[in-house]
């Protein structure tokens, strides 16, 4: 490890304040990317300012259909939630799924989201449900968040504090895990909203990252169902090759991923 000054923060304005005082801060949330990455000497910042001290970015929060997580609120605690289970099952799923227990005792919405690994999970959840993100600056609509391999809208030192969306009539997430580190080879995340409006987004798969597939929506909005899938044409054109499988196989695996979330 490198040298570097420890800061513990108390809140989210102590938070801003030792980032902005730092001559290279970095925001610590669950630590399961950014840690390993020092460790390899890949990030060596001046400062790291940690952020599992603040209570207040802690919590899921469910009204009516109305849900509110914490920025700070680790996969295993979205996991557990009964009252969330109850209005949105596939996030709980979602988030039950990733990585192995000491991970999702770690790992955090925030942190993920922030962090946008093209194979992370809670991307395409929140991208599907038309989630907010939400900052100590301002709030910021799921569509314009993602917005690229490990890229964000978030500006320099800007906190993720909570995301928040609205139940769906019906979803449903389900992924091709990579079997060592449970990232997703092809995940797709499927959620029906009122009027027959769908959105369909697909992470793992994307050269670029997460994606709604707009083919999938059109034929989801007409016909919810299994059997809609299968007139979809899925392009491998855009999508990633790697050493666990080609752009071709992906495509596949975007048709069979979203059959077994509608299932």
């Amino acid at each position: 490890m490198y040298d570097l000054t420890y800061h513990r923060a108390t809140s989210v304005d102590d938070a801003a304040a030792k980032f902005s005082a730092a001559s290279d801060g970095q925001l610590l949330a669950g630590g399961q990317t950014l840690l390993p990455t020092m460790k390899h000497h890949l990030a060596a910042p001046s400062d790291l300012i940690d952020l599992r001290g603040i209570a207040d970015l802690v919590g899921v929060k469910v009204s009516g259909r109305s849900v509110t997580i914490g920025a700070m609120t680790t996969h295993a605690a979205v996991a557990e939630n009964a009252q969330l289970a109850s209005v949105c099952p596939a996030i709980v799923k979602l988030a039950g799924g990733i990585g192995d227990p000491a991970v999702r005792h770690q790992g955090t919405i925030g942190g993920s989201i922030a962090n946008n690994d093209p194979a992370a999970d809670y991307p395409a959840g929140l991208l599907a449900l038309g989630a907010t993100i939400r900052t100590n600056k301002r709030e910021i609509a799921a569509d314009d968040f993602f917005t690229g391999l490990f890229s964000t809208a978030l500006s320099e030192g800007e906190i993720v504090t909570a995301v928040g969306f609205e139940a769906p009539e019906a979803c449903g997430y389900a992924k091709f895990p990579n079997p060592a580190s449970r990232y997703a080879m092809t995940g797709v995340f499927v959620a029906k909203r009122g009027g027959g409006n769908v959105r369909v987004a697909v992470t793992g798969a994307g050269s670029d990252g997460v994606f709604r597939h707009d083919g999938l929506e059109r034929a989801l909005s007409e016909d919810w169902s299994v059997a809609a899938v299968d007139g979809v044409p899925v392009s491998a054109d855009g999508l990633m090759t790697d050493i666990h499988c080609d752009a071709t196989y992906r495509a596949n695996l975007i048709k069979a991923m979203a059959k077994r979330a509608l299932a």
